[in-house]
Order: C-alpha cells, then structure tokens, then sequence
C-alpha cells in the first residue's frame, strides 16, 4: 500500500495533501483569489511533510494533476513534482484535474459537469454521469445559451461545479441545470485516484512528462 504525496495547481487552488493507502491523511491548500502558488507550494510541501514526521524518501510516489487548467499553474506543479519524483527516484503520477474536481460531489442520477475558467467565456469541461463514467470527453468551449442543448432536451439533469461554473449561471439557465458554488480542483479527491493508478503501475516518463494544456498558451499583448 502507497505513500503519496500529491500537488494540484491547476487553478487558484494552491493544494497538497499525503494519501495513506488512498486515503488523505493530511490536506494543506490555500485558494486567496490569486496565483500564489510559485509561494505557496513549496512551503505547504515542506510544512505538511514535518506535520507527519516525513521525508521525501519515505514516500513512494508523487501524484500531479495535469490539468486542463492555468498555463503557469500547471507548469509550477508538474515541474515541482516531477523534481521531487525525480530527485527520490520514485514514480511520478498523472491524475486528471477535471475527473478529481468531478469526485468531490456525489449524485444519485443526472450528469455531472466540472469546468475549469479558460477566461472569457471560455471554460474546459467534461462531462461524467453519476457512476463517474465518462459521458462526453474533455473540451475547451465557449459557452453560449446552446451550449448542452442536447442533454437538456433529453430532461438530464446536469450539476456545474468549479471556477469556470460560476460564470455561466447567467447564461445556462434551463430548469435542469444545478450550480454548485465553492468546488475546486483539491488533492484531497485526488488520493483515491492516485493510488489507483499506483496499483495499476501507470506512471509517467519522469523526464518527459508535460501537462495536459488542451490548448496553447497565448501571451495576451500589452496595452501600453
């Protein structure tokens, strides 16, 4: 059974937690409205680590989420945890940021729909129905008052939750659209994931390991 440290970066939710046989142990995250996290995680690494009397080579794997989410985020995480990984010389995990978000709700039926701020009107979503089985893949759209026509003719049921849902309230205003506020992307779902794939051995090429970005970056132009 696994020891894991994981780190999730992917919007401005600065967390990290260590899982025991997939089960958090200690969670330590931050979400202040900004992109601290090139501050944060390192000390919230450092900090959880002696709260459990740990070292980095105690640990057998280090857990990332890989995004889609913020550009920088991302980068700040996975380089982080891929120096850890590489430095212990152990695996280095890959978790899906929007299917962790997904787990931190549970519903008896309906979909659910997890959405990660891409700016604008612009979000990355996925879509699982309440066995967490893949409905629709992920993607990066703009969202307008069309957008999941197909599944509220259908009379489904869909649960919007993370940074890029709140946004949408104003515009996805079907009777069966559920907004739940205040959900990120936490380590804290990630744990079960991680050690999952752990058991199944599905690591990543330390060295070569890139986040999922879903699309590219853009460097917006300055004004002045």
């Amino acid at each position: 059974m696994a020891l894991i440290l994981n780190i999730e970066t992917s919007t401005k939710n600065c967390s990290v937690s260590i899982a025991k046989e997939g089960t958090c142990i200690a969670l330590k995250e931050e979400n202040n409205g900004n992109y601290s996290h090139a501050e944060k995680l390192h000390v919230f690494i450092e900090d959880i680590l002696k709260e459990q009397q740990l070292k980095i080579s105690d640990l057998d794997a280090i857990a990332v989420g890989k995004g889609p989410g913020s550009y920088t985020g991302l980068r700040i995480g996975v380089s982080t945890a891929k120096g850890l990984a590489y430095a212990a010389d152990i695996p280095l995990i890959a978790i899906d940021t929007l299917k962790a978000l997904a787990k931190s709700i549970t519903i008896e039926k309906g979909l659910i729909v997890p959405m990660i701020d891409a700016r604008r009107l612009e979000v990355y979503s996925i879509i699982f129905d309440a066995n967490f089985d893949l409905v629709r893949d992920v993607e990066a759209q703009i969202i307008d008052e069309t957008s999941f026509k197909t599944y509220f003719d259908a009379n489904q049921t869909l649960y919007f939750l993370g940074d890029g849902a709140a946004k949408c309230k104003s515009i996805l205003t079907d009777s069966n659209a559920v907004f739940i506020d205040d959900h990120f992307p936490s380590t804290q779902e990630m744990c079960a994931l991680a050690e999952l794939k752990f058991k199944d051995k599905a690591f990543e090429d330390t060295a070569y390991f890139e986040p999922f970005y879903l699309k590219d970056f853009m460097v917006t132009p300055s004004k002045k």
